[in-house]
Parts: structure tokens; C-alpha cells; sequence
């Protein structure tokens, strides 16, 4: 099943085929999950050109996973880090950040000039738990969808001086989910996912989930004396082919116009595009507070 959250926060289900939406008689897709997938249409059946897609969930807690892609920990190793990026890394997500399918990426560029791109597949927890070992993970791992990890490498380089990174990846906007949660019953295999990131058509990062360092069972095991809520999600690091790790980062770079298509096969592809601060707010970008 294709879960959405469209309009106004109205949670459906997508019948892609048919370019149907059946709206659920659910306020939340989070709720969705709290109800163990325990609910009924409300009888509306719309057409999907119709809708607008929201982000498919905005969850209780968000974690995230650093350098579990074998490619993307060797390039890591390559960048001139003051501290090397260890798989075990776990950081939060600011979930007021989150954006959905065709929204705008906001460019602060008072804050930044090194924006980033990082194509993550995001697996979303299905009901409470906590201190399980990974042969019970896939109890818990209900879903999937795809996330876009929006980072201000200038930002992070500051922030690896201290071994941690959050502020870099958590500012606004640069949180983009979606299109849509696929269940878990529709992915034959979590670990044979073709993925794709293009930026204005052109292909910057390619891999599989075949490459990651540790399995997805074990990392949901992994996180989980952390506590899990159902709807919550975690990301599973992403793929070779960032911007910071090219020869010339700055022909990289994200900018205001850029057109991006991050795509994980079987899962969907999570559009969504770079404004700068002026055109998103209509005023010149405020400058950074520094500490």
C-alpha cells in the first residue's frame, strides 16, 4: 500500500494504477500506525491529479544514521574531517525541518554557500518498543519512504570539530520526505533497492541498499533503548556521490533553480527544487548569529 497525507492533512490511500486516492478515516498517518493499520474508508474516492501531496508523516522522533553505505564511508575518508565519520554515529532530526513532495528547498544563503544533497532510504517504525535484538526488528519496521538529507557542509565542518553534527542538517526546509509511505508487504527485499539521485536531470549519486555496512534489522535494533512511538522514522545513511566529496565541491553544490529527483526503485521518487531566500520570503537572507 502507498500511504499519503495530502490537502489539507487528509490521509488516503494511493491506488497508483487506477490514479486513485481512497481517503482513510484517520487524522494522521502516525495515527495511522498507532492503530496497528486498524482503520476504515470514509467512502471519498478522489482523483489523484486532484491532490496535493504532503509529507507522509510528520513523526515523534526522527533518527538518523551516519556512514552505514560501504562507497560513502570510503569517500568520508578521503575528506579532510577533523574526526572520522564512524557508522555507530546517531544524531536527531529537527522534524519541524520536514518538507514534502514538490516543496521548495529554502537556500539561507546567510548561513551557508556549501548546500548539500544526501539520498537516504527512510524506514518508518510501526508500533512502540524498545531493547529488542535485530531478529525482532522486522516486527517493527512497518514502511518506507524516501529522504533527501539537506546539509550545509560549511556548517558540519565546524561542527566535526567537536566529533557531532546536528545544526547542519536540521535548518529549515531541509527536511524533504515522500512521495508517500510504501508498506513493508509491497518490498520484497529491504536490501536490493536500486537508488538514484539527479540533480537538473544529471545523475550525481547511484548505489543499492546492498551496499550498506549493517543490515537494517540490526540498525532498527540498534536504536531502539532510544524508544521507539510508532510513526517514528530512521534514516539508513546515504550513498557515494555527494557534493563535498568531488574534486571541485562548488560545481556541486546546490543552488537557487536547481531542479532535484531523488529516486529509491520500488519506494518512489521524492521531487523537490532550491529557491533562495529571497524568492521563498520575499526579503534579503538575515545573516548568521554566530556563538
Amino acid at each position: 500500500m502507498k500511504l499519503i497525507t495530502f490537502d489539507d492533512g487528509r490521509v488516503g490511500r494511493l491506488e497508483l494504477e487506477e490514479n486513485v486516492v481512497i481517503e482513510l478515516d484517520v487524522p494522521s498517518t502516525r495515527e495511522y500506525f498507532e492503530r496497528g493499520g486498524n482503520v476504515t474508508e470514509t467512502g471519498e474516492r478522489l482523483a489523484y491529479s486532484d491532490v496535493r501531496l504532503r509529507a507522509p508523516i510528520t513523526p515523534k522522533k526522527f533518527f538518523h544514521t551516519a556512514g552505514n553505505f560501504a562507497d560513502h564511508h570510503t569517500e568520508l575518508e578521503a575528506v579532510d574531517w577533523s574526526h572520522p565519520v564512524h557508522k555507530g554515529i546517531v544524531f536527531f532530526q529537527n522534524i519541524d525541518a520536514i518538507i514534502g513532495p514538490d516543496d521548495a528547498i529554502v537556500y539561507p544563503e546567510g548561513l551557508t554557500k556549501e548546500l548539500d544533497y544526501e539520498l537516504e532510504l527512510a524506514i518508518i517504525i510501526g508500533k512502540s518498543g524498545k531493547f529488542f535484538g535485530p531478529d525482532e526488528a522486522n516486527d517493527y519496521i512497518a514502511g518506507f519512504t524516501v529522504f533527501n538529507d539537506i546539509t550545509a557542509r560549511d556548517i558540519q565542518r565546524k561542527e566535526m570539530e567537536s566529533g557531532v553534527f546536528s545544526f547542519s542538517k536540521g535548518i529549515d526546509t531541509f527536511c524533504p520526505i515522500g512521495p508517500w509511505i510504501v508498506t513493508a508487504d509491497e518490498v520484497p527485499d529491504m536490501h536490493e533497492l536500486a537508488m538514484e539521485l539527479r540533480v537538473n536531470g544529471e545523475v550525481r549519486q547511484k548505489g543499492n541498499t546492498n551496499q550498506t555496512r549493517v543490515s537494517f534489522p540490526h540498525l532498527v535494533a540498534y536504536h531502539s533503548p532510544q524508544i521507539y512511538s510508532a510513526g517514528d522514522i530512521i534514516t539508513t545513511g546515504t550513498i557515494s556521490g555527494v557534493a563535498a566529496v568531488q574534486p571541485d565541491p562548488f560545481q556541486f553544490y546546490l543552488q537557487p533553480g536547481d531542479q532535484i529527483e531523488a529516486e529509491i526503485a520500488g519506494i518512489g521518487t521524492l521531487k523537490n527544487h532550491v529557491v533562495s531566500w529571497e524568492e521563498a520570503w520575499g526579503s534579503p537572507a538575515p545573516t548568521r548569529v554566530d556563538w
